[in-house]
């Protein structure tokens, strides 16, 4: 080959590499990627979603006027007593603790307990 040709092949291929540099700086899966955010987890408050629960669930029993038991019809009520509500809904249905007494009411949902779950997890909302 002579000297002519290789300066012209050496200058295709240095033109080649930056051609090929260039593409790659800009092309996606060469650069680094962040993960995505992650989502917000959702908040579980009580008035969307533990209430209209209780009411379905524990009244009349435990709302005032009808009820006789300790009061549910509340954020502060259903705050304090939060711990034994949820154990409670979860015991085995034949179960004397368990909740909804005695087959009155369904019992709470699995989709149920665990917004009750959230809640409490969640710093419960109101």
């Amino acid at each position: 080959m002579g000297r002519s040709k290789k300066k012209h092949h050496g200058l295709i291929t240095i033109t080649i590499l930056l051609l090929l540099s260039t593409t790659l700086q800009f092309c996606s899966t060469s650069r680094t990627t962040t993960k995505p955010e992650p989502v917000a987890a959702r908040v579980v408050s009580y008035t969307k979603d533990i209430q209209p629960i209780m009411a379905a669930k524990c009244a009349p029993c435990h709302f005032p006027e009808t009820g006789k038991k300790k009061k549910l019809n509340t954020y502060l009520a259903v705050r304090d007593n939060y711990k034994e509500i949820l154990v409670r809904v979860q015991l085995p249905a034949d179960h004397e603790d368990f909740m909804p007494f005695k087959g009155k009411k369904e019992p709470l949902t699995a989709a149920e307990i665990q917004l009750l779950k959230d809640w409490g997890e969640g710093k419960m909302q109101d």
